[in-house]
This record gives structure tokens, sequence and C-alpha cells, in this order.
């Protein structure tokens, strides 16, 4: 079968096409053929060598696929089945497990740009009634992350109102689910064009933070006395203005670190406002089959930016790292 791998040497450029037996499946375990894949921040930092990780190593870790082998003691799924396998594997309900190195595909373990894949039955979840092979491949990590964001972490009511940071996969599906659960929204971006998209999708605001760099002031006013929850993927860039546009006792769900991980400002609003700062791990299966409920319940459609072929997945990186996505960017293996 063949692979798109990290070799010998990090690097988006040094990326290599290589052939691997397909795997078998061992007992309890399920062969998936790849029919889909979605991309994350996390993917570049792998291949760029930012996670020192051991090579060779298969990046990426968001998949749909279907079920074409079965091993030995395997009950809940069957050959022609659709499923995506879960970001941490082995993670199947409570807290996070104890330990740094947890089983997450695309590092450590190979991850799914790959025409075969092989798990343990519970390391699966089936996909959502009526998503295609591409919207389904974007759930495993950005819908889960944002679902847990908002609904584990942050508890979110009807008639909260949220800041969403940017218009990546994470934020897009917690515009999303904000709003099937009645809460109000407000969007950041750096484009208006993008404002106008989150706008049209249900946001009920948007600020420019390029015009607006006071934005966390600009999010409390239009609140009132400050934003019920943040879904923080900035970091250090946004987490101070996050920290100024939340109420007292208010919740930053922190999901991703784009802008770095080391903040050189005072934390001292963290107390004072008696904030909830919680690390997001994207979720465990529970989650993942709770959030699918929900998605098959309301119909709701997964943001695709652009969908490349396997053999440009490079191409679909490079996409990625460009930063001028609207959503998902995904890869179809035919």
């Amino acid at each position: 079968m063949k692979a798109l791998a990290i070799v010998d040497k990090f690097g988006l450029e040094n990326l290599q096409w290589i052939e691997r037996d397909r795997p078998e499946p061992g007992p309890n375990e399920v062969l998936v053929r790849m029919k889909a894949a979605s991309l994350n921040h996390r993917d570049l930092e792998v291949i760029g060598g930012q996670r020192k990780l051991a090579l060779p190593l298969i990046p990426a870790s968001d998949a749909a696929g279907v079920v074409v082998a079965v091993g030995r003691g395997v009950e809940s799924l069957a050959v022609g089945d659709r499923v995506m396998p879960i970001f941490v594997q082995g993670w199947l309900a409570g807290p996070q497990p104890p330990g740094d190195a947890l089983a997450t595909l695309g590092g450590p373990l190979d991850g799914v740009l790959v025409e075969f894949g092989s798990w343990p039955e519970l390391g699966l979840v089936r996909v959502p009634d009526g998503l295609s092979d591409v919207e389904a491949a974007t759930l495993p990590c950005a819908g889960v992350s944002a679902w847990n964001a908002l609904f584990v972490c942050a508890s979110l009511r009807p008639g909260d109102t949220v800041l969403i940071q940017g218009t990546g996969g994470v934020s897009l599906f917690a515009l999303q689910f904000a709003k099937l659960a009645g809460a109000r929204v407000i969007v950041t971006s750096s484009s208006d064009q993008k404002l106008d998209r989150a706008r049209a999708m249900g946001a009920d605001h948007g600020i420019n933070y390029r015009h607006e760099p006071e934005w966390g002031r600009a999010a409390r006013a239009i609140a009132g006395t400050g934003v019920d929850c943040v879904v923080e993927v900035g970091g250090s860039g946004s987490l101070e203005q996050s920290l100024i546009a939340v109420k007292n006792g208010g919740h930053v769900s922190y999901v991703g670190a784009l802008s770095g991980t080391k903040p050189t400002f005072d934390l001292g609003e963290l107390s004072r406002k008696s904030v909830q700062l919680r690390g997001v791990r994207v979720g465990n299966r529970e989650s993942f089959e709770t959030m699918c409920r929900a998605i098959s319940l309301h119909a709701l459609k997964p943001v695709i930016d652009a969908v490349f072929d396997f053999g440009d997945a490079i191409g679909a990186l490079q996409r990625l790292q460009s930063g001028g996505h609207f959503g998902k960017i995904c890869v179809s293996f035919g």
C-alpha cells in the first residue's frame, strides 16, 4: 500500500511517498480502507519537527473509511461499515489518561495518510448519518475539540455568549455547535470577507482584530459584563485579550496555540476574575459519539475549504501552511 511519510528528516520538503505491506487485523482489530482525511495545524508541527517523535512516521490523525476486514472477536463492526478512528487511541471515557505519551494518531502512532489502517474495534466510531467521507474525516480532532471546549469544559447553556477566534476548523465547528445550543456568538478574524461568511453561518457579531487590536474589550462590551466562554486557539498572541473579554467566573477553553505557547503578559486577570482556564486535548470516544448524535439529529454539515487528491496530499499541507483557508482542508483517496 502507498503512504506519505516522514522518513529520516523532518520538514514538509522532505516528505516521501513509500510502499508498506497492507496490515492484517489481529484479534479485536478492524482493517479500514481510507476514503478521506483532513488536516490540522498539529500535522504541520509534527512534520516540521516541533514535536520530538521517532521516525519513520506517517502523519495526520483525522480520517474516515470503510471496514474491509475484521479480526477474531470483533462484534460491533462489520465489513462495509463506515468509520472514523479516534485521536487518542484507548481513551474511551472519563478524564484524560495519566502520563505524557498518549497514544495519539499522527505521532507517536502512525497516522492516516496511508491507504489502509488497522485499529482496535473500540478505537473507531461510526460515521454520522448524512455525511460524506470527506465531511466525516473532519470530525475526529477539530469537531471533538470544539464540542469539548463548549460542552465539557464550559457547560455551555442557551443564552450564553461565546467568543470564537478565527475561521479554521475548530472555530467553525464551535460556531455551529454554539448556535445549535442557542448561544450568542462573536467571531474574530483579520478578514472582513471571512467575518461576512461567519455571519452567514449564524455568527451574531464579528470583530476584525487588525482594525480593533483591543478586541477583548470590544467583545466584553458586546456581551455587557463579558463573554461566558472563549474558544482559545491562538495561545500567547491572543490569551491576554481573551482574559479581558471573559466575564468574572467565565471559561477559557484552551484548544491550540497558533501564535505560540509562552505568554509575556501579566496573568493577574486570571485570578482577579476567577477565570476557569482549561486545556482541551481533543476528547474521548464517549464525547466523539455524543457529538456524532448531535450532528445526525441536526443534519449539521462541516465546512470544507478545499479537497485534494491523495496523490497531492503535499499540496493540501501547503494550503494549510498558507493560512488562507476557511474551514477544513481535506484529502480524498478516490
